[in-house]
């Protein structure tokens, strides 16, 4: 019998299918972590919910044109030394039960710690079921848009109502 190729692309290969911001024309440049690991406990069997077990992730953080590609420097772009830390540090404290719970919160995390614009986060188990190499979960996340207003900056403070549309 064959190996089954998996149904998303490697982290990898995140750079050929990161979102572009929309209306912006600038790149997204991505800084990767494959197959961190580390120990958690996280599951909603009881023979899950007092011992920690292994869990392996890769991350894709997405950023507008890492600025250290020009300076070299290591302040101008996103620290993966710094993300793997603060992963680890997750890792010990979440109190999650589900992967997509803790994909979230490694998404929010991400962005909200090391000014990511699109995160993919791709986090799995891999000794849940004898027969199984790993299960698991992928998802993306984006910043939220600022809200701007529609019309020019001199007249938002007026509100919405009193400038014609």
């Amino acid at each position: 019998m064959g190996r089954f190729e998996p149904l998303y692309e490697p982290i990898r290969d995140a750079v050929h299918v990161a979102p572009q911001p929309s209306g912006d024309a600038r790149v997204m440049d991505i800084v990767y972590i494959e197959g961190l690991t580390g120990q958690t406990v996280i599951g909603i069997d009881a023979s899950e919910l007092h011992d920690a077990q292994a869990v392996r992730m890769s991350l894709a953080i997405g950023v507008p044109s890492i600025r250290a590609c020009v300076t070299d420097r290591i302040d101008d772009t996103v620290n993966y030394a710094a993300v793997r830390e603060a992963i680890h540090a997750l890792l010990a404290s979440h109190g999650l039960q589900l992967l997509e719970a803790l994909a979230e919160r490694i998404a929010q995390l991400i962005i909200a710690d090391f000014g990511a614009h699109w995160v993919r986060v791709d986090l799995a188990k891999p000794a849940k079921f004898d027969d199984v190499e790993a299960v698991g979960v992928v998802i993306e996340r984006r910043r939220a848009r600022e809200e701007r207003p529609a019309g020019p900056v001199s007249l938002a403070w007026i509100g919405r109502g009193y400038v014609p549309e």
